[in-house]
């Protein structure tokens, strides 16, 4: 059985923030700019707290079936919220959406890899 890879984005706002609370964010912003976006096994903390209170976390995981994506789906919010909790940064409206590589499209580079891997095996 193959490992399938997931990528799920774990979506939120931030809800009843302290002034600290904000100012902190707002220090601490260049640390989780959207222009260093990564999906990673720990999560990956977006947000630009100056202009919206929204934040994204995107998780990296594996599984080994199909149905394994749910429970990574699950295990991603629960670590977001957790993230949060320690924190002590109040939250809302948690959503996440999640998807398997191995059913993702391939894009005109990965079509041509994939032919020469063919053509060549």
């Amino acid at each position: 059985m193959s490992t399938r890879t997931f990528r799920i984005t774990v979506r939120g706002a931030f809800d009843g923030l302290t002034s600290e609370q904000h100012a902190e964010l707002v220090a601490r912003a260049p640390e989780h700019d959207m222009l260093r976006a990564e999906f990673t096994a720990e999560g990956h903390l977006t947000y630009d707290i100056a202009a919206r209170p929204f934040f994204t976390f995107r998780f990296l995981e594996s599984g080994e079936k199909e149905e394994d994506i749910l429970d990574a789906g699950a295990r991603a919010e629960l670590a977001a919220e957790a993230w949060l909790a320690e924190r002590g940064y109040g939250f809302k409206n948690i959503t996440s959406q999640s998807q398997d590589l191995s059913l993702a499209p391939l894009g005109k580079r990965g079509r041509r890899a994939a032919a020469a891997a063919l053509s060549t095996g």
